[in-house]
């Protein structure tokens, strides 16, 4: 006669089971639980500050939530807005994975709209299944020239790549200012110097049923990509060992000095094809409103998706959504255009604060889980 489990042992196998589950659950609920806290944290911190002001906080963050999600236009608006973030904060997060601080995507991004648009009058005969693929790979290796030169600064020449990279963003914004008001000048642009304008064939269009352009979709199949890259690949697996400890990726033969330069190359040709998506779908054009600091605020989405391209997405789309409303903020509760700034500049803070609570919670630890500790 076949022997019968007892209801006790059944019970025993259900509890150890569900154990195991939330052991290894416990690591990647830290990495969400935390940066949400953070984030409410730092929202509720910003809507005390406001009320210092003789301003309602509630009212504030209802605007904020109608000017992000209300209607189908501010939806769309925040779709627009979270494109050229998505791409962006992959500037950041890929040479993260090496345990590089690279805060100066705001340059590649400026410089890839540039040479978009410096492009788009030689190849103005082109069709544009031809002609914007170009300008996209042209934009992308301004960018990647632009970063990875910080990447290569830091491995041959030992120079710190955060304040290597931010320098040089205030270098491309100033070399932007000078091609667009000088040499690239459309003479026809009289009160807002730009560049001459593109052809309707090198413009991205917009997705069919939505006046959201295209570069939504590249935006999110980059952070798709990234993620396979880092996540999937030895070359993302090297790359995690030399971010970790360079001392012995050296003695295990990884080429450290490719890695790193290649890394940030990869990410400043993102930030670059978020330029030349700019002036490609939206702006038709290069001028000073390329820089519109999507690659300061690509650094505080990095932050909070804890630099996991695919994290990236939901928090670019909630940033897009902020940004969004800052216009409907400003008419209804008349708050100065920073605004939304002061609140972004706060949750970077906050975001950095938390940092010091991972592997203080047991109940993220596997261990507790599997009842070893």
């Amino acid at each position: 006669m076949a022997d019968v489990a007892s209801p006790g042992a059944a019970g025993d196998l259900a509890r150890n089971g569900l154990r195991e589950v939330a052991a290894r659950l416990a690591r990647p609920a830290e990495m969400v639980v935390i940066p949400l806290i953070a984030f409410v944290a730092g929202l509720v911190l910003f809507g005390l500050f406001i009320a210092l002001f003789g301003k309602n906080p509630l009212q504030l963050y209802g605007l904020m939530v109608q000017g992000a999600v209300g209607t189908w236009f501010s939806i769309q608006q925040s779709l627009a807005r979270a494109a050229p973030l998505l791409l962006a904060a992959l500037c950041v997060a890929l040479p993260a994975r090496l345990g590089l601080v690279v805060i100066g995507g705001e340059g590649a991004i400026v410089l890839g709209g540039v040479a978009a648009a410096a492009l788009a009058p030689l190849i103005g005969g082109v069709p544009g299944v031809i002609g914007v693929p170009l300008m996209a790979v042209f934009a992308m290796a301004v960018g990647a020239v632009w970063i990875g030169s910080v990447g290569a600064l830091r491995y041959y020449r030992g120079v710190n790549e955060t304040i290597a990279s931010l320098l040089m963003a205030y270098i491309a914004i100033a070399l932007m200012n000078h091609l667009v008001e000088g040499p690239l000048r459309d003479p026809l642009s009289l009160n807002k110097p730009s560049t001459l304008p593109l052809a309707e064939a090198l413009r991205i269009g917009t997705i069919p049923g939505m006046s959201v352009h295209w570069g939504l979709v590249v935006g999110i199949l980059a952070c798709v990509i990234s993620f396979i890259l880092i996540d999937r690949t030895t070359i993302g697996f090297s790359a995690k060992i030399a971010g970790g400890n360079v001392r012995a990726a050296l003695l295990q033969g990884l080429p450290v000095g490719r890695l790193i330069v290649g890394f940030t190359a990869l990410g400043g040709a993102f930030a670059g094809l978020a330029g030349m998506i700019e002036v490609a779908a939206v702006h038709g054009n290069a001028n000073a409103s390329l820089a519109g600091g999507y690659g300061y605020t690509g650094i505080l989405i990095a932050f909070l998706a804890r630099h996991n391209p695919l994290a990236i997405i939901p928090f670019a789309l909630i940033l897009g959504g902020i940004e969004a409303s800052n216009g409907l903020i400003q008419r209804r509760m008349a708050l100065p255009d920073a605004t939304v700034l002061v609140l972004e500049g706060l949750l970077f803070i906050v975001i950095l604060v938390s940092d010091t609570l991972y592997g203080r919670f047991r109940i993220f630890d596997p261990a507790y889980w599997k009842g070893e500790r």
